[in-house]
């Protein structure tokens, strides 16, 4: 069910709302009974949900055999006790739901440590228990003995260490991945970062680019971990293209922090390219919560949103869109540069994504003329390879026959061309 508290302030409405929750359900297949929206004009501290209306869900439960009631929301610890107490079913949150969906998918093991930090921090603040009962006694006599620490301190003592070793391993493996993002730097190949909306259609880009079979199905968070292969365009021997996770509107702060180390990928690419799903009725509110994740990460600045890092808009699923809208979308792209139409699974438009993402990339790039010997067939080799070669015109040179080559080349090319030996 998907609460709608009256004055809160949502980029999704109720409904898009309530289909994003079903769509979390369904991603980790948990069966549907039935969904609704829920009007709340004044929170309960105990309930959120008014006494009547506890009623009425504990009736849809019954008639439903409902066996776990999720609130797309956010619950306090009382209030999920309460509750479960009240609807005899075990109840999770918005938060309890997403970080179930990430436990399931995490497939490497820095996703299953950050997955593991985002769980412990969640359930630090649930333990509502007090276990008299297995209270240690500290000593002494009178009023000075007392209770001494109860169980559910320990728990949370467990959880705190438990999570500061996490946090260690995850910082070493934030400094192994700068080290790679230097070494990368220095190799240098560009590399092009896929961000989005989860379920817009990342990885389905992805394969299509790159010819691999990363999962890609018609569900939330069908993927978590970063991937990463290499792709040639047209003016670029080799880039790096990396598919990262995908963003969701109110993503549990836990999981923020926890895969930041992930997200930093996209701190580090040359070119962003931000696939959106077009036809999905959303489509502009889940554009501004990408946006307030970049500037999370300080990728965008200022007020006006200026980019430190050029961002190609991939509209993507317009097979899927009539006519009459997908004209309109086409004339709104037809005179920006950055927004290419496209449809990864047709691979409708993917010429001209790549022809973009080749522009940006050798934006910096001039024509160079380079004289070398015929001989030094090695060097003449790594230009066809790295530049664009406009001319080659083999002559006769004062030592014996020459190349003299019009070659287009980046910057960081020319200075990888001038430490050849």
């Amino acid at each position: 069910m998907c609460p709608d508290i009256r004055g809160q302030h949502h980029d999704l409405d109720a409904e898009a709302r309530l289909a994003e929750a079903s769509g979390l359900a369904l991603a980790i297949g948990i069966v549907v009974a039935e969904a609704f929206v829920l009007p709340v004009r004044q929170v309960r501290p105990g309930t959120l949900f008014g006494a009547g209306q506890v009623e009425n869900i504990a009736v849809a439960c019954e008639q439903n055999e409902a066996e776990l009631v999720v609130v797309d929301g956010a619950l306090s610890p009382i209030q999920q006790r309460n509750l479960e107490e009240a609807l005899k079913r075990k109840v999770i949150d918005r938060t309890g739901l997403i970080l179930e969906i990430f436990g399931e998918r995490a497939a490497t093991a820095e996703g299953r440590l950050q997955v593991e930090l985002a769980h412990l921090d969640y359930q630090q603040s649930r333990l509502v228990r007090s276990w008299t009962h297995l209270e240690r006694q500290r000593g002494g006599f009178g009023f000075l003995g007392g209770p001494g620490e109860t169980q559910i301190e320990a728990d949370r003592r467990m959880i705190r260490q438990r999570m500061g070793r996490l946090r260690k391993e995850l910082e070493q493996v934030r400094k192994t991945r700068t080290l790679h993002r230097e070494r990368r730097g220095r190799a240098p190949w560009p590399v092009i970062a896929l961000v989005g909306y989860t379920n817009a259609g990342k990885s389905t880009l992805f394969n299509r680019l790159t010819g691999e079979t990363v999962m890609a199905e018609d569900l939330l968070f069908a993927t978590l971990d970063p991937t990463m292969r290499a792709i040639r365009l047209p003016g670029v021997e080799k880039a790096i293209l990396s598919d990262t996770v995908g963003f969701i509107s109110d993503l549990p702060t836990q999981l923020v922090a926890a895969f930041r180390a992930t997200l930093e990928e996209v701190t580090g690419a040359d070119v962003i390219v931000h696939v959106r799903d077009m036809a999905n009725a959303s489509a502009g509110a889940q554009k501004t919560q990408v946006l307030q994740v970049l500037a999370d990460l300080g990728i965008i600045e200022g007020e006006g949103g200026e980019s430190t890092i050029p961002i190609v808009e991939a509209w993507n699923k317009i097979d899927l869109l009539p006519a009459e809208p997908l004209a309109e979308l086409l004339a709104v792209a037809e005179g920006e540069p950055d927004i290419v139409p496209i449809s990864a699974e047709t691979g409708e438009g993917l010429e001209a994504l790549l022809a973009r993402l080749d522009a940006l990339l050798t934006a910096g790039a001039k024509v160079h003329e380079i004289v070398l010997p015929a001989g030094e067939g090695q060097k003449i080799a790594w230009l066809h390879a790295h530049g664009q070669v406009l001319g080659d015109r083999a002559e006769e040179g004062e030592d014996g026959p020459i190349h003299r080559l019009q070659v287009r080349l980046t910057p960081k090319e020319f200075g990888r061309f001038a430490s050849l030996r």
